[in-house]
């Protein structure tokens, strides 16, 4: 591989091919929300594999198993989620998460806001400490 094939990018794209059903189709598909909602954010590849999307700080990761895949915010359980997107790791002080199974449609505009959230969030959080 070459430099550039290893960038965060083109591990995230090795990563949507490799999977090569549902799940890459809609890892691809929230990839692009996330670029649609924060243009300038920041892709990367973290923790042995993981594509994590970044503005100010981690707004969230995607990790795929077997049957789903994971949408977890780092700070979700900061960001208010008025129309009910977040639907697992409910019970902790800090992460929220979305588990995308087959079949499943995620609202394109609710998603969208929860990244802005997440991302006002990280932004007020550097502000803070600047």
């Amino acid at each position: 591989m070459t430099n550039q094939e290893t960038t965060p990018s083109a591990l995230i794209d090795a990563r949507i091919a490799e999977l090569g059903d549902w799940r890459g189709e809609q890892l691809a598909r929230v990839r692009a929300l996330i670029k649609e909602a924060i243009p300038d954010v920041v892709e990367q590849w973290k923790w042995r594999g993981v594509p994590v999307w970044e503005a100010a700080g981690i707004l969230c990761t995607g990790e795929s198993y077997k049957n789903i895949l994971k949408l977890t915010f780092a700070k979700g359980a900061s960001v208010a989620d008025p129309t009910g997107l977040f639907n697992a790791s409910l019970e902790g002080n800090t992460r929220r998460a979305i588990d995308i199974h087959e079949g499943d449609v995620l609202d394109a505009a609710a998603f969208k806001a929860l990244i802005h959230a997440a991302a006002a969030l990280n932004k007020a959080g550097k502000a803070k400490r600047a």
